[in-house]
């Protein structure tokens, strides 16, 4: 049998067709807040409570993670496109910057930023790091959910673009 190798605008393209969920990591430093828009979070293990979530390895934040250990993640809502937009640009200012004009607070165990209005919040401790080629897999123990809200629509990235569920089933 002969081998492909997949290059990774093949790579690239595949995985565009899998829709998934944004979320915002954040962390908070000695002297500011750093956070990511991510697609890359799962739950792992109901017991105990795991999510994962890739980060690269080579980014600020990854390294703000390796020597914190606790964090959150702000699962957005559909009207929160420009909140993932701000956290996904290079180069972006603090994270405490990026939501000056928006709903945001601590969180009371991870001292990180939450967004508000979100679908739902944790707040994690890593619980182990795993390199996994360019991005680093983080497992976070789930020490609490921060809010949770049911009613309000997911947004998704699908086909490298943000998107709303317009209905069951269907993108927006």
């Amino acid at each position: 049998m002969v081998e492909h190798a997949t290059t990774a605008a093949e790579f690239t393209s595949a995985l565009a067709e899998f829709a998934s969920g944004v979320a915002v990591v954040a962390v908070r430093d000695d002297d500011d807040d750093v956070g990511i828009t991510t697609t890359a979070f799962a739950s792992v293990s109901l017991e105990p409570p795991l999510v994962l979530v890739a980060i690269n390895s080579a980014s600020y934040v990854d390294e703000v993670l390796a020597a914190r250990e606790r964090w959150a993640v702000s699962v957005l809502a559909r009207d929160q496109e420009h909140v993932a937009s701000r956290f996904a640009v290079a180069g972006r200012p603090s994270a405490r910057h990026l939501l000056t004009d928006l709903g945001h607070h601590r969180g009371e165990l991870s001292g990180a930023l939450i967004v508000d209005d979100g679908l739902t919040a944790l707040e994690c401790q890593t619980h182990d790091r795993v390199p996994a080629g360019d991005h680093t897999v983080l497992i976070g123990r789930v020490l609490q959910v921060d809010y949770r809200d049911p009613d309000r629509p997911p947004l998704i990235h699908f086909r490298s673009r943000y998107r709303g569920l317009a209905g069951p089933g269907r993108a927006g």
